[in-house]
């Protein structure tokens, strides 16, 4: 349920109006607007009745939202949601359209001050890498864990690139929030709850991946979890489902980017990189996330995908990249002289 207060309600009146929710046992959220508070009414497993708030002072609308999450939804937050990342780069709303690049994995500090490098010369501001790694086969490459995230700091602190890791377990998210300026939820662990409720406990900026086989519900269930904890910084990204086809490496639909749009003001990225496993596709992907209304991509860059230790396949090497985020911003231009009003 959400309850829309009159412009002119007293917080007097907006207090009377929580004290309800809490008596009849849940939880209310205020949501502050230009123009009028709103209460969402949380912790609720059906349908709420509104007979209580009949003879409240400054209520203007009662709307019963019956979806499963609440706080995501343009029902209790209609206006885009902006991130900021630093004083110079957030996403959301009208804001520069994000790029995000790097190898799959640390390797070395060779490695990913070359790449950090290339990708900040060229004007990328976000790099990622991942330190903890989460592979299929035990036998694979596991990342370098805390050296990963010490030499990532080491990058950012000497040539001022952001930077992005996924997290893996709650005992590793002080250590990785220290190190990172974005923390990333893989899609492997987009329903580890417990993982999502110590993440939503931190304010940084938190990239959730949609799941292998997620429905958009529960991906955006899973979104709730964080925001329920108090953290509102989470950046939605496609990365593809996992279906019966296997030409490509999942499965994806461009117009969950829409859909999500249109039913959460949460910013939503697309990464092409897992999304078709394949080099190739990539950079026509990221292109076509552009005209879907994606507000950023994530794509895998690597100095020599062919001797990547993990993800090669997919990974651009620096001339390919060079080329895409050339088309990218050019389209990114046409867009918005020519399709927007």
């Amino acid at each position: 349920m959400l309850i829309v207060m009159h412009h002119s309600a007293t917080d007097r009146d907006i207090e009377a109006v929580k004290k309800t929710i809490e008596k009849m046992g849940y939880k209310p959220v205020a949501i502050p607007g230009a123009e009028r508070t709103a209460i969402g009414v949380i912790g609720n497993q059906g349908w709420v009745d509104d007979a209580p708030f009949r003879g409240l002072k400054g209520i203007l609308e009662i709307i019963h939202v019956t979806k499963p999450y609440k706080l995501v939804s343009r029902d209790f937050h209609p206006h885009d949601t902006v991130i900021k990342i630093s004083n110079d780069l957030k996403i959301g709303g009208k804001n520069p359209f994000l790029i995000i690049a790097g190898p799959c994995a640390v390797e070395s500090s060779e490695q990913i001050y070359k790449t950090a490098k290339f990708l900040k010369d060229l004007g990328v501001k976000v790099l990622r890498a991942g330190a903890y790694k989460p592979r299929t086969s035990p036998h694979s490459f596991q990342g370098l864990r805390e050296k990963g995230l010490e030499i990532l700091q080491d990058v950012k602190r000497d040539l001022g690139i952001y930077t992005i890791t996924e997290v893996m377990s709650p005992e590793h998210l002080g250590l990785v929030a220290e190190k990172v300026d974005i923390i990333q939820v893989g899609a492997r662990n987009m329903q580890n709850f417990d993982l999502l409720k110590e993440v939503g406990k931190i304010k940084k900026p938190v990239v959730l991946k949609r799941g292998l086989s997620a429905t958009v519900e529960e991906w955006l269930a899973s979104a709730e979890y964080i925001l329920l904890e108090g953290n509102p910084n989470v950046i939605l990204c496609e990365r593809g489902i996992r279906t019966f086809e296997t030409a490509t490496r999942n499965t994806s639909d461009l117009s969950v980017i829409p859909l999500i749009k249109g039913n959460s003001h949460l910013p939503v990225i697309y990464d092409p990189s897992h999304a078709t496993g394949k080099s190739k596709l990539v950079p026509p992907m990221a292109l076509a996330s552009i005209i879907a209304g994606a507000q950023g991509v994530m794509v895998e860059v690597h100095p020599e995908p062919e001797k990547a230790l993990s993800d090669g396949p997919q990974s651009l090497n620096f001339k390919e990249f060079e080329r895409l985020y050339l088309k990218i911003q050019k389209l990114i231009s046409f867009v918005e002289d020519e399709l927007k009003p």
